[in-house]
Parts: structure tokens; sequence; C-alpha cells
């Protein structure tokens, strides 16, 4: 499985952007998938992640309301639309992937199977 993010970049805070991952090597519909942030400095966090068929969403408390995960797959593609950015979602935001995992959602709270080289999220205040 083949991960690439993009669409990241610098937003002023109360901005939006719209983040993408697309899928290769597999195809998406056999994927839950999600997206994790790393800022400088801490430990790598989860964002978001959603099921195969798109069916099921899970946020981390953080990014509720703000931020909405989504899919098409047949575009073998994940989104991450983020508005009301605020500085502190600045971030190197990785998209990943994983073939299911007991426990649902949650379960990938620490991390999936398959990641992509991430894409920089900057919000300036």
């Amino acid at each position: 499985v083949q991960l690439q993010a993009s669409g990241g970049g610098l937003v002023q805070a109360g901005g939006s952007l719209r983040l993408s991952c697309t899928v290769s090597g597999r195809a998406a519909s056999n994927l839950d998938m999600g997206w994790f942030r790393q800022a400088p400095e801490k430990e790598r966090e989860f964002v978001a992640a959603i099921s195969w068929s798109g069916g099921s969403t899970y946020y981390e408390d953080s990014v509720k309301g703000r931020f909405t995960i989504s899919r098409d797959n047949a575009k073998n593609t994940m989104y991450l639309q983020m508005d009301s950015l605020k500085p502190e979602d600045t971030a190197i935001y990785y998209c990943a992937a994983d073939f299911g995992k007991v426990g649902g959602l949650t379960a990938y709270y620490t991390g999936m199977n398959h990641w992509g080289k991430g894409t920089q999220v900057t919000v300036s205040s």
C-alpha cells in the first residue's frame, strides 16, 4: 500500500485547508484510513479515522466540530477538511491505512500499519 498526502500549506488562524491522501497499490475500499499529526518536539498524535465504507468516523477531541474526514473510494482518495484552524494545529500531517483491527476505529488511536509521507500545515496567529 502506498499513500501520498497533499494539500498542506500556510494559512491564517480561522482559515481552512483540505488535505488529500491518494492510495495506490491496493483498492482504498479494502482499507480503514486515518490522519495523524506531529508537531515540533511533540509525539505523533491521532487526528481522525474513517472506516473502509465511510460509514463510521472517529475524531480526536480537540478537532471535533472543526475537522471532517471523508473518502471517495472511486477515486482511491481520503480527505481531511480542516476549518477554524488554530495555531496549535500546526504540524506535519500524515495519512495512514490499515486492513482492519479488533475494536473498530478507536483501536487506531495508537497508529495504523501503513503510512505515507506527511504534508506540512502551518497556521499563523
